[in-house]
């Protein structure tokens, strides 16, 4: 990778450590930046191995959560983790020759069967054991990090340097390398199964980007590229725009207290009339 690839890097990464909110964090960190940088820097195409890259971003996360919060491993060592099981995916995915249609239709299939599953896990978020998981997860986002901003960058900086060192070895599993994710996992350290929720169904989102550069990367990379960034565009504003109003209707219905009425719509029909 270019030393603009982890310029790159170190402002997402950096740019996602001051970020509070780990909805945001998650959006933040899906934007294809660091895709964009690997397919003008490289010139490998986007087959059906980078589509199930997408695949393995969302498998580096989530063995990092297991085993950092679960397990209780430290992070670095989970980051190496999440690493290992990222390379050897894509060592799987190199060694055969898979269609880009029949890589497509896999991942989607995934990604409904995780968006389901999490929604139904969702639906247990009611009870008291829910509600104070939200909290510790309210209280995660208000704790200080232990490091200065200034500080901070440099880490991020020399980190990034090591991981796209790490990436170049990946041919074309390169650009879905998690370059920002090994660095943003420590930083949402506190948050990881959250992150690791909003990030997946965020992913839909990058298999759009990937999808549209495919079918005209033979044009010309620029459009290629214009047309990933835009299918990218479309699908995330599709995930987050329509489940707003939902979500501030479920936010207030958990707010109530138990066992209290629901607003009256309409005032009831006085007795005695017909």
């Amino acid at each position: 990778m270019t030393w603009s690839a982890v310029l790159l890097v170190t402002a997402v990464v950096w740019a996602v450590s001051v970020i509070r909110s780990v909805r945001l964090r998650a959006l933040v960190y899906s934007l294809p930046l660091p895709m964009t940088l690997a397919l003008v820097s490289t010139d490998y195409p986007v087959g059906g191995a980078q589509v199930l890259g997408v695949v393995g971003l969302n498998l580096f996360f989530v063995t990092v959560a297991v085993t950092h919060q679960l397990w209780r491993w430290p992070i670095l060592l989970a980051d190496v983790a999440g690493i290992a099981v990222y390379v050897a995916l894509s060592a799987g995915l190199l060694a055969v020759d898979i269609p880009f249609e029949v890589a497509l239709a896999g991942t989607l299939a995934l990604w409904l069967a995780t968006v389901l599953l999490l929604r139904r896990r969702a639906s247990h978020s009611d009870s008291p054991r829910g509600a104070s998981a939200v909290e510790a997860v309210a209280v995660a986002e208000a704790r200080p990090d232990g490091l200065p901003p200034l500080l901070k960058l440099v880490v991020i900086f020399v980190g990034a340097i090591l991981t796209a060192l790490l990436g170049a070895v990946l041919r074309g599993m390169v650009v879905t390398f998690p370059y920002s994710g090994v660095l943003v996992a420590v930083e949402a350290r506190r948050q990881l199964a959250e992150f690791s929720r909003h990030f997946a169904r965020n992913s839909l989102a990058l298999v759009g980007f990937l999808t549209g550069y495919h079918y005209l990367q033979d044009v010309s990379s620029g459009v290629a590229l214009g047309a990933g960034w835009a299918v990218f565009a479309v699908v995330a504003a599709v995930l987050h725009l329509p489940l707003r109003p939902r979500r501030v209707a479920q936010a207030r219905a958990a707010s109530r207290p138990p066992g209290a009425l629901r607003p009256v719509t309409e005032p009831p029909t006085p007795t005695g009339l017909p």
